[in-house]
């Protein structure tokens, strides 16, 4: 009897073992399946923020880790804030604020505000036409130098650099310049018809850093202006913080490598291939706190072949 019961509690000890290691078993089977769960849809998030992240950003040749998505984030939000102040300055200078220069800033230019600042748009063997504008309706000399005392009007013909540097076309330009003092000769931009909407942004950016004044205007060489009556509507307007004075236009875009108006880019614009709405025509004019602003954005702007604005 004895013997007996001893092999069925024997029995019972070996049952119970086995339902205990089971149990393990099957613990650590699910264990197993949820950490590779885990594992895999962390793998799966990682890569799909990887590649939202390299979208915005335009990096697609490596991976990007968390650090350089946290700086990616933080510049983005330092460029949005300075923006937010800068075009805050220009309205708070709209209303007549004048921030206090540092002791010995002796600059080239005169410190009050001037009305307008023209840039005449003009290019290699242009010359009778800016001799033609200059007797029509573009000062030199005393008179220009009056024209800013009395109405602060800024005029200059614009114009960038040849292809090849330094050749007879810039040192014709250059000794015209020196003659004449009307000219801002763009150092960083070559002087080439595909290069047009790229040379009047430039002429904008060099503008606004050279000339504190509340209007912005681009002519072309063969416009005539009457400089009274411009500024007598720009006077007008004097209270609005930010201007667009002029005609914009949407028109198609070509993709075809063969047609004179060729756009590069055309595969940007969709199955529509239309331009978006833009400054266009021989005279427009601008607030400054709208140059400001392009000026600020210069790398991240819109620009295409003819259109940028």
């Amino acid at each position: 009897m004895r013997s007996r019961g001893s092999q069925n509690r024997l029995s019972g000890d070996s049952f119970g073992s086995r339902v205990s290691a089971l149990m393990l078993a099957m613990i650590a089977t699910m264990a197993t399946v949820y950490v590779a769960g885990r594992l895999w849809q962390d793998a799966e998030s990682r890569a799909y923020f990887i590649e939202e992240l390299e979208k915005r950003t335009g990096q697609g040749q490596s991976a990007v880790s968390v650090d350089d998505t946290l700086k990616v984030t933080a510049c983005r939000e330092q460029q949005k804030k300075l923006s937010v102040l800068e075009m805050e300055l220009a309205a708070a200078r709209q209303e007549g604020f004048v921030p206090k220069r540092l002791p010995g800033n002796h600059g080239k230019h005169p410190t009050k505000k001037e009305l307008l600042v023209v840039g005449v748009m003009t290019t290699f063997g242009r010359k009778k036409n800016q001799e033609a504008i200059r007797k029509a309706w573009m000062p030199t000399g005393t008179p220009m130098r009056k024209l800013v005392d009395k109405k602060g009007i800024i005029v200059r013909f614009v114009i960038g650099r040849s292809a090849n540097r330094g050749d007879s076309l810039d040192k014709e330009i250059e000794t015209e310049s020196s003659l004449t003092n009307d000219f801002i000769i763009l150092d960083n931009q070559v002087e080439a018809p595909e290069e047009k909407a790229n040379k009047i942004k430039s002429f904008f950016i060099y503008a606004v850093s050279n000339w504190d004044a509340e209007f912005y205007a681009k002519v072309n060489d063969d416009v005539y202006v009457n400089l009274d009556a411009l500024g007598g509507v720009l006077t007008s307007h004097l209270d609005k913080p930010r201007v667009y004075i002029g005609c914009m236009k949407s028109g198609q875009v070509f993709s075809e490598p063969t047609h004179k108006w060729h756009e590069p880019d055309w595969w940007k614009f969709g199955d529509g291939k239309s331009y978006f709405r833009h400054a266009s025509g021989e005279v427009y004019v601008i607030s400054k706190a709208l140059v400001q602003f392009i000026s600020i954005n210069r790398y991240t702007f819109p620009f295409c072949v003819y259109v940028w604005l």
